[in-house]
């Protein structure tokens, strides 16, 4: 009868795992395995006052047939995760035969679309969880130490920049760094060079993307670590102050590992969100500069002709990237749970 009650209890939830998290998987890995149908050709021979001459054309109705009697295109395997648009193997074999060290091999590689892209994300992915974590820290600290008819309002304004919408927030400080904008005249003005612009360079085009990863993702650490603050027990802090401990101290040997728990989660839920990092390249046009896994899933189903496979191939190496990055995290909470039981 126990068991009885689990399993119904448990039959939605499965069945909606099942239905909007395995089947999608399954379905893009299939895709990843499948390469679209090459169009038919047929050659006809055309005679004219001049002469005859062949002349090579599309079969439509034949393309539309294959095409059609095979939805998903033409069996490739693994062919697609190691062409020239994913892993690019033999470029890469090529890339490391012609180098003269590991920084010309780097700027080969830079030169691929996949690695390119590959730079960029864990780039991003791995300033911007960090410096989110300590910001959100301090932030909740800070606010956590107002008087009460203060935190209110320090708590609105600190919410907007998580309560805009990721593509607005990016044109805003776009718009901000632009040789018209704040942030671009006044560069100019301070080297005196009206010619300078932020856009143009690719690692300052880094930088402001990570500023703005970390200024809009800052304020969901803050909240959760400002309700774990309210949890906090207050004996703690008062046996750390009899004892004579800094702020400093009651900060590291109380406050944080009281928060850790949080700090864990947070970690979890930002580098997944960072990975797939698309907005602000979409936002700051930045595609010139910066490029993401997930960018370029976008570029691969938009356009006239949509590439659904290469597509799923990228995809499918984002979820085995996601995977790798949180396996660590993931083991970390298994240990500390199997160390409590």
């Amino acid at each position: 009868m126990k068991h009885q009650t689990f399993f119904w209890f448990f039959l939605p939830t499965g069945l909606a795992m099942v239905l909007f998290i395995a089947m999608p998987i399954v379905s893009v890995v299939v895709q990843s395995l499948f390469t679209p149908h090459e169009a038919v050709f047929i050659t006809t021979k055309n005679c004219g006052p001049f002469g005859c001459a062949n002349e090579t054309t599309i079969d439509q109705e034949a393309t539309r047939q294959l095409r059609e009697g095979k939805p998903l295109g033409r069996f490739a395997g693994l062919g697609i995760y190691f062409d020239r648009g994913h892993l690019a193997v033999a470029e890469v074999a090529e890339a490391w035969k012609q180098s003269d060290g590991l920084g010309a091999f780097a700027e080969k590689l830079r030169n691929l679309p996949f690695y390119r892209a590959m730079a960029f994300t864990l780039t991003f992915t791995f300033t911007v969880t960090p410096l989110l974590i300590a910001f959100g820290l301090v932030i909740a600290l800070a606010v956590n130490s107002l008087h009460r008819h203060l935190k209110g309002l320090v708590i609105f304004f600190s919410l907007l920049p998580m309560i805009v919408t990721p593509l607005i927030g990016s044109l805003i400080l776009f718009w901000m760094i632009d040789s018209r904008g704040i942030l671009g005249s006044a560069l100019q003005w301070l080297m005196d060079d009206p010619s300078l612009s932020l856009k143009a360079s690719t690692g300052m085009t880094w930088i402001m993307l990570i500023v703005y990863g970390v200024w809009h993702a800052a304020p969901f650490a803050f909240v959760v670590f400002y309700a774990g603050l309210q949890t906090l027990p207050q004996d703690q802090l008062e046996s750390a102050r009899i004892d004579g401990a800094s702020r400093w101290q009651q900060v590291r040997y109380v406050v944080i590992p009281h928060l850790m728990p949080l700090v864990t989660f947070v970690a979890l839920i930002q580098l997944m969100d960072n990975f797939r990092v698309f907005e602000p390249i979409v936002g700051f046009n930045a595609e010139a500069h910066a490029t993401s896994l997930s960018w370029i899933i976008f570029n691969d189903l938009g356009g006239e002709t949509r590439q659904l496979s290469a597509a799923a191939t990228t995809s499918v190496m984002t979820i085995i990237g996601v995977a790798i990055l949180l396996s660590p995290v993931l083991f970390r909470t298994w240990q500390d749970f199997r160390d409590k039981k």
